[in-house]
């Protein structure tokens, strides 16, 4: 399955993923209009250590413990991809709390988010990856031992 993977020697830490994720995921079809004097909820978010910086976003994991750990059932996997049903979660934040990754999150309503690949857009390629200067975020496909 292809996933999201960040080489942290490229990124300049420029924060344009997460500007392109919250656009992605606005269902406004103009970025300025959903984006500008807003707080932004972006599913990816890039941090930074001394002089690294690097994204982080959902691994997408083989036997996710966020999935097993929610008690509404929001959390599933489709396709290989972990999902929410944002209409089922609680806002219990379990999910935040077990995350090994740091990679899910609650949005500005209360719900949890996390990347879902951009799979519910049209985009071909998560918006992140494509938004990315330096190409230091890709979608691919890697062998078990990478």
């Amino acid at each position: 399955m292809k996933r999201v993977y960040v080489n942290e020697d490229w990124c300049l830490g420029c924060h344009l993923c997460e500007y392109n994720c919250a656009f992605a995921n606005s269902g406004v079809s103009d970025m300025a209009k959903a984006l500008k004097n807003k707080p932004i909820f972006p599913r990816i978010r890039v941090e930074e250590d001394g002089k690294i910086s690097y994204a982080v976003s959902c691994r997408h994991c083989e036997d996710p413990i966020c999935v097993r750990s929610c008690i509404s059932g929001a959390l599933s996997v489709k396709d290989g991809a972990v999902c929410i049903d944002r209409e089922r979660c609680v806002g219990c934040l379990t999910c935040v709390l077990v995350c090994p990754y740091g990679a899910v999150s609650q949005n500005g309503d209360g719900v949890v988010q996390k990347c879902e690949l951009c799979l519910q857009n049209s985009f071909g390629a998560p918006a992140c990856v494509q938004g990315c200067p330096n190409r230091a975020i890709v979608y691919e496909e890697r062998g078990e031992a990478e």
